[in-house]
């Protein structure tokens, strides 16, 4: 089986849609499939992690400075960096060069584009599958992924256009392996020791805004145990990387800033406590029970932080007032019984198995479709 991925990575965009691909394209390899990543080399892009990750990668080509988005489309059109068409064309050229090797799924995984580009896509492959967190927009799709806690069918009514079968909710979360690996001896962990020693601070691969910096700030004036630990995560391309080391040396407690890390799983594992972007961590931590204080950095990220408010799976942290709330949200969570009782509500959100479903669903008749070794 043949998969070709189209998402993007970037300082604007983050590494979210990039990752998560990743996640499902290990999975599907593990099944035999051949997994190739059509993006646009944008700054931050993460293509050399893709060739990292043993899949084949081809850039799109770079854009002009006279490249014009389509400022009539979707909400995210500008996440694109030129329209719709010029994208459409330029993927159809790339899948076009690889003659004989015939396109089984083309997952589209990319808030910039909508049914337009799937339908123009559509002649060179035999099944689109579209991950979307939004449903903002319409889409022309085979398969369906939007793996929010709180979202139902209702929120796709009149947005799919054709026979599309959906899945919804987080039994399909898109996680790596080891955090399912984990799950059990973090919970018992959780259940016998929920003293806060270590703390997790992780704001997504790119924190454009520092929201780290801040938060490290803000630290300075909560009342934590002398002998804490804090470990901060931060990607490769984070604009505020040297700041963040400089700040880290000068905390009251041993800081430590690690980049790029391959062991995000463990860490959260070995965490008391995480203060981290409600974006698609959100249920790495909750697989692992990780008790949370949550910032949504965008706005596609506020449904999110909601409904795991709602779901006393984590606490949100104004991402306008990080100084001014986050003491008390700290305060809040000074008990071992207060932050189990946030680690048990989170762990229930999801088992962290939803790649395993999704390949399910994917599966392509041998007798249709080519398999390629």
């Amino acid at each position: 089986m043949y998969v070709a991925f189209r998402a993007d990575a970037s300082l604007q965009i983050g590494t979210g849609h990039v990752m998560r691909c990743l996640t499902l394209a290990d999975a599907l390899r593990e099944r035999g499939a051949k997994c190739i990543f059509v993006c646009r080399p944008h700054q931050g892009h993460l293509l050399d992690l893709v060739i990292q990750r043993g899949h084949e990668a081809l850039a799109l080509p770079e854009l002009q400075e006279s490249a014009q988005p389509d400022l009539n489309g979707t909400a995210h059109a500008h996440w694109l960096g030129t329209h719709w068409t010029k994208d459409a064309q330029d993927t159809q050229q790339t899948l076009s060069a690889r003659k004989g090797q015939l396109v089984d799924w083309l997952v589209v995984d990319h808030y910039a584009l909508d049914a337009r580009w799937e339908q123009a896509l559509r002649p060179q492959v035999q099944r689109i599958m579209v991950i979307d967190d939004l449903a903002d927009r319409p889409h022309a799709c085979d398969l369906l992924l939007d793996q929010n806690l709180g979202r139902s069918n209702r929120d796709y009514e009149g947005l799919l256009r054709g026979k599309t079968t959906t899945l919804i909710g987080l039994h399909y979360a898109l996680l790596r392996p080891e955090f399912a690996a984990l799950r059990a001896d973090s919970l018992a962990r959780r259940q016998t020791n929920s003293q806060l020693r270590r703390l997790l601070i992780t704001m997504g691969g790119v924190d454009k805004d520092n929201a780290t910096g801040e938060v490290l700030a803000a630290l300075k004036c909560c009342n934590l145990p002398v002998d804490l630990q804090v470990i901060v995560v931060m990607g490769p391309y984070a604009p505020w990387r040297a700041q963040v080391q400089a700040q880290a040396a000068q905390m009251p407690w041993p800081t430590e800033v690690l980049v790029g890390v391959d062991n995000m799983a463990h860490l959260m594992a070995e965490s008391d406590l995480a203060i981290g972007a409600a974006g698609s961590t959100s249920w790495e931590r909750c697989c692992l029970g990780v008790p949370t204080i949550q910032v949504a950095l965008a706005q596609n990220q506020e449904a999110i932080a909601q409904a795991l408010s709602r779901a006393g799976a984590a606490l949100m942290l104004p991402c306008q007032a990080i100084a001014e709330t986050l003491p008390s949200l700290i305060s809040t969570l000074a008990s071992a019984d207060q932050l189990y009782a946030v680690s048990l509500a989170a762990s229930s959100v999801t088992e962290g198995k939803g790649a395993l479903f999704v390949c399910e669903f994917m599966k392509v008749d041998d007798e249709n479709h080519a398999l390629m070794q």
